[in-house]
């Protein structure tokens, strides 16, 4: 066959491929066993589930509100993010919630997470809980944490994973956010992967 017969053919294929490569990508996460049901207390007290957030997606931070440096920087970096999205695309920005999950609950109450998540993001929800279902749902994560040792004043550090998740609105998990690189990774990880 000459290429002039294959042409056609060629420019059939072309027309039948996503322009953006991306577009037929898998997410990275996709089948991964990451997550699952959760139930834990908001900032007002009442519970929050998986299924009470609603068909929304989800970006998942577990840290700490004592936390000297890495948390507040990641938590800034995702509120910043989602404000960067939100002026590019506002409807898909919409569909996202920031959950900061915390592995501290003995001293983070729902009233300290709250105020923690809400000043990155207005829509940003704290969640805390007893230590078993923290434990419990850090471990659905792959998230590890584990309080340090305290200090002669009576504080501690608690090490743990520094890692963020975006799951779709079924609770599954899509792929990692890159939130210690910044706010413009962020937003530019939620414009690829939210549908």
């Amino acid at each position: 066959m000459t290429l002039l017969r294959l042409m056609p053919l060629l420019l059939a294929l072309a027309a039948c491929s996503p322009s953006d490569p991306d577009a037929a990508a898998a997410p990275p996460l996709a089948g991964a066993k990451i997550g699952g049901p959760f139930r834990l207390t908001g900032g007002d007290g009442a519970p929050v589930t998986d299924r009470s957030l609603g068909k929304r997606w989800r970006v998942m931070y577990f840290g700490y509100t004592f936390c000297p440096d890495v948390c507040p920087t990641d938590m800034q970096a995702i509120g910043a993010g989602l404000r960067l999205l939100e002026a590019r695309d506002p409807a898909k920005a919409r569909a996202i919630v920031p959950v900061f999950v915390t592995v501290d609950p003995a001293r983070d109450t729902a009233a300290v997470v709250k105020r923690f998540a809400e000043a990155f993001h207005p829509r940003a929800i704290g969640l805390t809980g007893s230590e078993a279902a923290i434990a419990a749902m850090a471990k659905s994560y792959g998230v590890y944490a584990e309080k340090g040792e305290a200090s002669p004043g009576g504080g501690y550090l608690v090490n743990h994973a520094r890692t963020t998740y975006l799951m779709d609105p079924n609770n599954l998990p899509i792929a990692l956010i890159p939130a210690d690189e910044g706010p413009e990774a962020v937003a530019n990880a939620l414009e690829r992967w939210v549908r």
